[in-house]
C-alpha cells in the first residue's frame, strides 16, 4: 500500500524477519545461559513493562475508536480507501499494534530470566513469532479498513490483561485478584467476534481482498481451539486425589498463564496443575 511506503520497518521484510530471528536465538541461548544460574526475580522490571504496554494499548483502544468514529467505517464490512484521512489514522495506530507485537517479544525473555522454561511452550513461541511478522504483511497491504476490528477487541483486552499482571507482582494486590477465569473468558470471546466480524466482510463483500478474510479467519480458528482447550484443561478438569496431596495451597508469580496458553504474559498463576 502506497500510504504506508516509508514507514519505520515496513519497506523491507528484512527487519521483521530478523528480530524474529533473534527473539528464537534469545530463548535458545537464554536458556541454555539460565540453565545454572539461579532466576532473577525482576519484579520492578515486570511493573514497569506490563504499566507500559497496559498504557500502549489503550491508546490504541482509543485512538482506533476514534479514527473508525470520524471516518464513518461500517461495522459489516468496511474496504481499504473511502474513509480518506480516517484510513491513514487508522493504519498510524496499526502499525504501532504492529510494533507491540516485537516489544512482546520480552514476554518470553522474561520467562527465560525467571527460568518459568514450563511455559516457554511452542504455542508460546509460535504465536508471539507469527503475529509480528503477519502483521508485517497487514500494514504493507490492507493497513486499515476491515483490518481495524481485531486491533480494537485485542487493545481493549490488553489493558485488562496487562493491568492484572501488573498488579499480581505486587503481593498485597493479589487477593484482590480474583476475576482471571472472567478475562480468560473475555479472550476466547474476542476470537469468536474477531472471526464473525471477518466472515461478515466475505458474505457481504466491501472490496475488502478476499484471501486475506480467509486467512485471518483460519488463523483465529486455530487459536479458538488452542485457547478452549487451555480453558477446558485449566478450569473444567477437577485434579486427582494424588494432586491434591501432592500440590500445595500457594500461588506464585508466573510470568503468564497456564503453560499451553498462546498469549502467556507475565502474571499470577495458582500452582494446581490441571490433569
Amino acid at each position: 500500500d502506497a500510504r504506508v511506503r516509508g514507514w519505520f520497518l515496513l519497506d523491507s521484510y528484512l527487519p521483521t524477519f530478523f528480530l524474529t530471528g533473534a527473539y528464537l536465538l534469545c530463548i535458545w541461548l537464554g536458556s541454555k545461559f539460565m540453565k545454572d544460574r539461579p532466576p532473577f526475580s525482576l519484579r520492578a522490571h515486570l511493573i514497569v513493562y506490563n504499566l507500559g504496554i497496559t498504557l500502549l494499548s489503550l491508546y490504541m483502544l482509543i485512538e482506533l475508536i476514534l479514527a473508525t468514529w470520524e471516518g464513518g467505517y461500517n461495522l459489516q464490512c468496511q474496504n481499504l480507501h473511502s474513509a480518506g484521512e480516517a484510513d491513514i489514522r487508522v493504519a498510524k495506530v496499526l502499525w504501532w499494534y504492529y510494533f507491540s507485537k516485537v516489544i512482546e517479544f520480552m514476554d518470553t525473555i522474561f520467562f527465560v530470566l525467571r527460568k518459568k522454561s514450563s511455559q516457554i511452550t511452542f504455542l508460546h513461541v509460535y504465536h508471539h513469532a507469527t503475529m509480528f511478522n503477519i502483521w508485517w504483511c497487514v500494514l504493507n497491504w490492507i493497513p486499515c479498513g476491515q483490518s481495524f476490528f481485531g486491533p480494537t477487541l485485542n487493545s481493549f483486552i490488553h489493558v485488562l490483561m496487562y493491568s492484572y499482571y501488573g498488579l499480581s507482582v505486587i503481593p498485597s494486590m493479589r487477593k484482590y485478584l480474583w476475576w482471571k477465569k472472567y478475562l480468560t473468558q473475555a479472550q476466547l470471546i474476542q476470537f469468536l467476534l474477531t472471526i464473525v466480524h471477518t466472515l461478515s466482510a466475505a458474505v457481504k463483500p466491501c472490496g475488502f481482498p478476499f484471501g486475506c478474510l480467509m486467512f485471518q479467519s483460519s488463523y483465529m480458528a486455530t487459536l479458538v481451539i488452542l485457547f478452549i482447550n487451555f480453558y477446558i484443561k485449566t478450569y473444567w478438569k477437577a485434579p486427582s486425589r494424588t494432586a491434591i496431596k501432592e500440590t500445595p495451597v500457594t500461588t506464585e508469580i508466573k510470568n503468564g498463564f497456564h503453560k499451553d496458553y498462546f498469549a502467556a504474559v507475565n502474571g499470577f498463576l495458582n500452582n494446581k496443575k490441571a490433569q
